[in-house]
């Protein structure tokens, strides 16, 4: 099984702090599945505004995690990942189920539909204990970074 720790992920992702969404990859099947990990912690950014006496984790910001983690799936195949970005295309059926917060273990699993030399598309799943907080199916065209 393939595994990713963080300094690796960094290694194919473009994102970094504070908009890095994704701590681990546990399990990767090349070119059909892979599954990450996002702790979620009070320490998030985007907790001071969404909203300080109750914080939820933005529900595009878990369609934004699911991105990532179907970008490493899509951008590990490419040699020269180094100079390649991924942009969102399109995202649909997007569906938000219940409320992360604080202190969860979000669980990003996402399936490849089509993964071509541009264009990718996938389904995405965010979990929490096993309940569904997010799915959609995201879209994304790799481009040069300039």
């Amino acid at each position: 099984m393939i595994t990713y720790d963080i300094n690796e992920i960094r290694e194919i992702l473009p994102h970094r702090y504070p908009f890095l969404m994704v701590d681990k990859i546990i399990e990767l099947e090349p070119r059909v599945r892979i599954v990450g990990v996002k702790q979620v912690t009070a320490n998030e950014h985007f907790f001071e505004g969404h909203f300080p006496e109750a914080p939820v984790m933005p529900g595009v910001l878990q369609i934004e995690a699911l991105a990532q983690v179907g970008a490493i799936l899509a951008l590990r195949e490419f040699e020269g990942r180094k100079n390649l970005i991924p942009f969102f295309s399109g995202i649909e059926k997007a569906r938000f189920r219940k409320p992360v917060v604080p202190g969860d273990t979000l669980l990003l699993e996402v399936t490849a539909l089509r993964i071509g030399s541009r264009v990718q598309k996938m389904r995405g799943e965010a979990k929490v204990d096993g309940a569904i907080t997010a799915e959609a199916e995201i879209m994304s065209v790799i481009g040069e970074r300039s």
